[in-house]
């Protein structure tokens, strides 16, 4: 049986695919704060060491110096911010930027490359990577690459215990090589890491969100028969009071025409609480088909709620081996996973949209199809992640919608698959084992 649904959307379909509203250059003064008092003790700690107890005479008083420089600095952010306030972009790369100035012109003391602590100018870097933008990492990067290879021309001497020793310079090119590409690895490597995690937790709050919305629908039912039960009471005090008020008031008082209105809206007032309550107790009969609708009809309701699209939506049922069609639960992510995905599909389709359910005994099959420009391959390997590019020739996104979808959908069981038609289309095929779901 084929039965064709003209509907369309009154709203914009849900997966635009547009990035993430995020500020990923933002981050709380407090944990500057501390990440440079943690490298000022670091480093007051080392040179204590280095100075005393291995007898390596450094410049103690610049050292020195520049350790008051970094306290100082956090001092006037303690007396001028808050420590929960977030810094913009461009202030917390400054303050990364003074971290790398002051350790190098601490390296450029001691020893430039040859001091194994060169190391740390890969810190301000990690943090970069992990709470600025990939723009502000890459030029901070650029001024830690700088930074190393004045370190490798320009530095004092380190104060060998032994005298004439001395780094061969082989060596130190390979260091400046090592903390070079290291810094550009870092830069690239964890800033996509940190940028996918913000995206993976934007959408997955995105999916919680618009699960309670149908959950909040799910619920109206509810609430309409508490509103009904708790309104009931007052409501017949009223009517009672009305109707004897409109026995005791004469036909000719002014006051009569009021007191009719008021029996008489207090009567509808009282219908309607009535016709509710008699709605929720057919929906709470465990047998009742608005629980568990047959399959079919659960689709044809969200093919109903698109509205009046621009592309018919076609539905066809197949069963197989005569197995009667499966009653499912009615479950809030289970509707708005169909919604996305036959969203999506009238946005990219040209002409048609096609929905096909088809049951055996074993499984029960939902399949997406429009006439669109179908999926790349480039996209193809990405379905389901939040926020990717749009399909082949179609200016529209392919994205946290999808992503949505999907994740509901695995909620109740189901296997999503991406593909496809033979005709060039896409095709979403929605799969679940019958006993799964089946109510």
């Amino acid at each position: 049986m084929v039965a064709e649904l003209r509907t369309a959307s009154a709203d914009p379909p849900v997966a635009t695919g547009a990035e993430p509203r995020q500020a990923p250059g933002s981050v709380r003064v407090r944990t500057l704060l501390y990440i440079r008092w943690f490298a000022v003790v670091g480093q007051a700690v080392a040179l204590l060491v280095v100075h005393e107890f291995l007898d390596l005479k450094l410049p103690l008083a610049d050292c020195t110096a520049l350790l008051v420089a970094s306290i100082l600095v956090n001092l006037y952010l303690l007396l001028t911010r808050s420590s929960a306030a977030w810094l913009p972009e461009h202030e917390a790369a400054f303050s990364l930027g003074y971290d790398v100035v002051q350790l190098s012109a601490l390296l450029y003391l001691t020893g430039g490359l040859q001091n194994p602590f060169t190391l740390l100018m890969l810190a301000p870097i990690t943090v970069s990577a992990t709470i600025l933008s990939l723009r502000s990492t890459i030029l901070l990067s650029l001024f830690v690459a700088l930074a190393i290879s004045f370190l490798g021309l320009f530095h004092e001497p380190l104060p060998w215990p032994r005298s004439g020793f001395v780094l061969p310079s082989l060596y130190l090119w390979g260091l400046w090589s090592a903390l070079t590409f290291a810094t550009a690895f870092i830069a690239i490597y964890v800033s996509r890491v940190a940028a996918e995690a913000r995206s993976l937790e934007a959408a997955l709050t995105e999916t919680q969100i618009a699960l309670a919305r149908e959950q909040r629908l799910s619920s109206l039912g509810s609430l309409a028969a508490a509103v009904a039960h708790e309104l009931g009471s007052p409501l017949g005090t009223i009517a009672v009071v009305a109707r004897e008020l409109a026995h005791d008031v004469p036909a000719d008082d002014p006051l009569r025409p009021d007191i009719d209105l008021l029996v008489s809206q207090s009567a509808r007032c009282r219908d309607i609480l009535a016709q509710l309550s008699q709605a929720r107790e057919g929906e709470e009969d465990a047998g009742s088909p608005f629980l568990t609708p047959p399959l079919s009809a659960l689709v044809e309701e969200v093919i109903g709620q698109q509205g009046a699209t621009l592309v018919p939506i076609e539905l066809v049922r197949e069963p197989s081996g005569g197995a009667r069609e499966p009653n499912v639960a009615r479950q809030p992510g289970m509707l708005h996973g169909f919604a996305n995905l036959i969203q999506n599909a009238v946005q990219f389709a040209n002409t048609r949209v096609l929905v096909i359910i088809a049951w055996s005994a074993r499984d029960i099959l939902v399949t997406v199809e429009d006439d669109g420009p179908g999926f790349s391959p480039a996209v193809m390997a990405r379905l389901g992640e939040p926020y990717i590019s749009s399909r082949t020739g179609s200016a529209g996104h392919m994205g946290l919608g999808v992503f949505i979808a999907q994740t509901l959908l695995s909620r109740t069981g189901a296997r999503v698959d991406f593909g496809n038609a033979d005709d060039g289309g896409a095709r979403v095929v929605i799969r679940w084992r019958r006993s799964d779901i089946e109510a």
